[in-house]
């Protein structure tokens, strides 16, 4: 029998992490809850999960500073739960490096949804064939992208979105087509795309400022052009 996937949930209410915890049990999960963000550091610094859940606001030990932590070393998918619903609060989360997020108070059949989400497209697409693109090498399966002889290290959603824009390379898509093909959100904060975007120029272009890759499409959204202008991302 193959294992339960497993998660952590590090949740400073009580009463919110025993329902996540018992919703994600529910759902098929191997489970292991945390009351504070030290507690959880040092558990996670030995023994990572297959998704994180962390609430941001946590005594001691931050969720975003958790987040810095595991993303330094891992791209295991992080979930961040916040209190703060304002766009900026929520790009904070993302810069930190969580690949999702869920305003407080959330619907846990939601927050079962999402963690699906990130466990299925951590899983890969067993069977599909490397491919290269522009001056990048693609393992879907292996969920691993090089650049020429270097690996670039990517979070899950980082990877998501790059794959999805490679597959489709000169294709324009929109803040909006993209929420739904790489986060499956037919609605949603299309500045979740913006920071992603950023994120990845910082790891695939020369000069992440001026783009010669992933490009902005001024009015309609982004494309991947694999051309570039002659340079070679590094």
């Amino acid at each position: 029998m193959a294992a339960q996937p497993s998660v952590v949930v590090v949740e400073d209410d009580a009463t919110v992490r025993t329902v996540v915890a018992e919703y994600l049990r529910a759902d098929g999960y191997d489970v292991v809850a945390y009351s504070d963000g030290s507690t959880a550091l040092a558990a996670l610094a030995s023994d990572l999960p297959d998704v994180l859940v962390i609430d941001r606001m946590l005594p001691g030990v931050s969720g975003d500073e958790l987040c810095i932590d595991v993303r330094r070393r891992s791209d295991v998918p992080v979930l961040m739960l916040t209190a703060r619903g304002s766009v900026e609060d929520r790009i904070g989360g993302l810069e930190r490096g969580a690949d999702d997020y869920l305003t407080k108070p959330f619907a846990m059949r939601e927050l079962q949804l999402r963690v699906r989400a990130l466990l299925r497209r951590r899983v890969g697409a067993a069977g599909s064939s490397d491919f290269s693109v522009g001056p990048l090498r693609v393992d879907p399966a292996g969920r691993r992208v090089w650049n020429g002889a270097d690996e670039v290290v990517l979070t899950a959603r980082e990877y998501d979105l790059l794959l999805h824009l490679a597959r489709h390379p000169e294709r324009v898509f929109t803040r909006d087509e993209l929420l739904q093909a790489v986060w499956g959100w037919t609605f949603g904060d299309a500045s979740t795309v913006t920071v992603h975007v950023r994120r990845l120029r910082e790891k695939i272009e020369v000069d992440p400022g001026s783009p010669v890759y992933l490009r902005t499409v001024w009015g309609a959204g982004y494309r991947f052009v694999p051309a570039g202008d002659g340079h070679v991302a590094r």
